[in-house]
């Protein structure tokens, strides 16, 4: 394997290497020693050899010997020298003097034997009487054996072993390979494909199984690691996604708190500037109109008829003013405990003759046993109104209109739910709604204020305005406030379902 431009050693290559190594080095050493001992046995037979020819040749010219008739010792030794592998038979007498010697056979490796020749009671018996009783070694006899057969054999058998050894020393270096790359190479290379795989980031990805040895317990471990880390790295994605949809939400509502604190001041700013010229000119515009019906001129009628109209358009721009402080929070506020469900139904008695000239139908399911909110009752109620209202604007034809009060899932929060069966709200309108002086309304006397004003009251108790909405199916408006600090003390009575028609 290449790693950059320097060869990288495997292991599988490493554990190749080092079997056949071993492999080769201990067939040339089985081969060796294997030769080593056919040659030490094949001497030891060649001396054997060559101790029997003595003996034989001893024991053949004894009778020669005894009667000393030396042309049949010299015919004995020839003949027995002109046998194949013998090389040559020389006796030496006690003296060291050649007395016999057969012709030299050509041979490059040769092997001695010697044997003595000694002396015998029958020997100094002898007519002949040669030799004295007291001499015990007569002569010598030398005999050469050829080992050019050995050799011969020798080198066949070598050649022989080591045509054996190298096939052997092939097939076991093969099927080393062989066992290496389906035992070893292979579950390796998959095993670290897997592990590129996983930093890479793909925790879906196994590693196939192919037996039940240490290496399978490793894939199955290793699966194993992967489908936990995968599950953990779900499981953080999933948490990153939620921090940040949450850090995504609190950006948002933190902008658009920005948002509306400086259109607030602005709005303070604005309505504090134009209050009391507006009182002013709605002051003046009665003395005006009270003066006029007093005296009889000529347009004195259409004179008042404008004047009543600065009058109501001064009151109009009043209630702006008022809406402007309160959008601003700097309208007085009154707090005590209030109980949620008279709250919500004062609202409705007061908006039931807009939903009767609609047709719309008012359902009222107030939770029984409620514990009291602290707010300022007007306000809330002014809240519920607004959004009472927005939603019969919604229904001109008709339609159902639910109000609802339940104890929030935490048991810490009252909830007024608002719910309409109108043509709801379009999804590219609805992150707008509470922008102050937006609007879809194509009266002009609409200013926009609505449900800024409402949210920036719930947002003044400590609660939240939230809506969802279907298009063509309704919207649902939803009021979340704390409970007071006296939560544990009187609470709602029970109060039947109201449906008004």
């Amino acid at each position: 394997m290449m790693s950059g431009d320097r060869f990288r050693w495997g292991l599988a290559a490493k554990l190749a290497v080092c079997v056949i190594a071993s492999t080769a080095a201990f067939f040339a050493l089985f081969g060796w020693i294997n030769l080593r001992v056919a040659r030490r046995q094949s001497l030891a037979l060649v001396n054997a050899s060559a101790e029997r020819l003595t003996d034989i040749i001893l024991r053949s010219t004894r009778y020669d010997m005894l009667h000393d008739d030396r042309e049949a010792l010299d015919h004995t030794v020839r003949d027995v020298g002109a046998e194949p592998g013998i090389h040559s038979i020389r006796i030496y007498n006690n003296e060291g003097r050649l007395t016999l010697s057969t012709v030299e056979q050509p041979a490059k490796h040769v092997h001695l034997a010697t044997r003595d020749i000694n002396n015998a009671p029958e020997c100094s018996n002898a007519a002949c009487h040669v030799h004295p009783a007291n001499q015990k070694r007569l002569g010598v006899i030398h005999a050469s054996i050829s080992l050019d057969t050995v050799e011969a054999q020798m080198a066949q058998n070598t050649t022989t072993l080591s045509c054996f050894l190298a096939g052997a020393i092939l097939l076991g270096c093969v099927t080393a390979l062989a066992f290496m790359w389906l035992v070893v190479y292979r579950p390796v290379k998959e095993l670290m494909k897997g592990t590129h795989r996983v930093a890479g980031g793909d925790f879906d990805y196994r590693l196939p199984v192919h037996s039940d040895d240490e290496l399978g317990d490793l894939a199955e471990s290793f699966n194993k690691m992967t489908e936990r880390v995968a599950g953990v790295q779900a499981r953080i994605e999933q948490e990153v996604r939620r921090k940040t949809t949450e850090l995504e939400r609190v950006y948002k509502s933190l902008l658009a708190s920005e948002k509306m604190a400086s259109i607030g001041k602005l709005a303070a700013t604005v309505a504090h500037e134009i209050n009391n010229p507006l009182f002013g000119i709605l002051t003046y515009s009665r003395l005006v109109a009270r003066d006029l019906a007093r005296q009889d001129i000529p347009q004195r009628d259409e004179l008042i008829e404008q004047l009543q109209t600065i009058e109501r358009e001064s009151k109009r721009c009043g209630d702006l003013v008022k809406n402007l402080l309160t959008f601003s929070r700097q309208a007085p506020s009154h707090r005590e405990l209030n109980d949620c469900n008279t709250i919500v139904h004062r609202a409705a008695i007061l908006v039931k003759h807009k939903l009767d000239l609609q047709s719309v139908e008012l359902t009222e399911n107030l939770a029984a046993d409620l514990p009291r909110i602290e707010c300022d009752a007007n306000q809330v109620q002014q809240v519920i109104l607004i959004l009472m209202v927005n939603a019969a604007e919604a229904m001109p034809r008709g339609g159902k209109l639910e109000v609802t009060t339940a104890l929030g899932a935490d048991g810490e929060k009252c909830v007024v739910t608002v719910k309409d069966t109108g043509n709801g709200i379009p999804e590219d309108v609805l992150p707008h709604i509470f922008d102050p002086f937006f609007t879809t309304k194509s009266d002009p006397n609409r200013t926009g204020l609505g449900l800024a004003v409402a949210r920036s009251i719930v947002e003044q108790h400590g609660g939240d305005l939230s809506v969802t909405s279907t298009p063509r199916v309704g919207t649902e408006f939803q009021v979340s406030l704390p409970l007071g600090s006296d939560a544990t003390g009187p609470r709602s009575p029970a109060t039947p379902e109201k449906v008004f028609v």
